[in-house]
């Protein structure tokens, strides 16, 4: 009963949630760049090369069975959707960082002015002279 109650508490912890949460995005923020890597830009590339459909290239060494293909093309496509994904999350990370920045350059609100520690020293003097 303790390990189901000890992952019980680990499961709920706010970071893994917040984890699970990102896993989740990201999984669908990773088929929002396929599609647009896939549907937008690499047509579009392929136009400019010349209708070159860049998931189809691919280079055969041996022959017959036995023969190993390269498929360099997927390699191609994955490597532009890796640069795109990358290329967003730097501008989401950069702008995470400029509003974290923009928080911590607002200054602290001061606190009410008071007697000083030397005032109050000066004040238990006179009051114990007093007596």
């Amino acid at each position: 009963m303790g390990f189901i109650k000890e992952f019980k508490e680990f499961a709920m912890k706010g970071n893994v949630m917040d984890m699970a949460v990102g896993v989740i995005i990201g999984g669908a923020f990773g088929k929002i760049v396929s599609s647009l890597v896939d549907d937008v830009l690499m047509p579009l590339v392929g136009m400019i090369t010349g209708n070159v459909d860049f998931t189809k290239l691919a280079f055969k060494i041996g022959e017959g069975e036995e023969a190993a293909t390269l498929a360099y093309g997927n390699f191609i496509q994955n490597t532009v959707d890796f640069l795109i994904v990358a290329f967003c999350i730097f501008l989401m990370l950069k702008g995470i960082n400029k509003l974290n920045k923009k928080k911590e350059e607002e200054p602290a609100p001061e606190a009410p002015a008071g007697p000083t520690q030397e005032e109050l020293l000066g004040e238990i003097r006179d009051l114990l002279k007093n007596k």
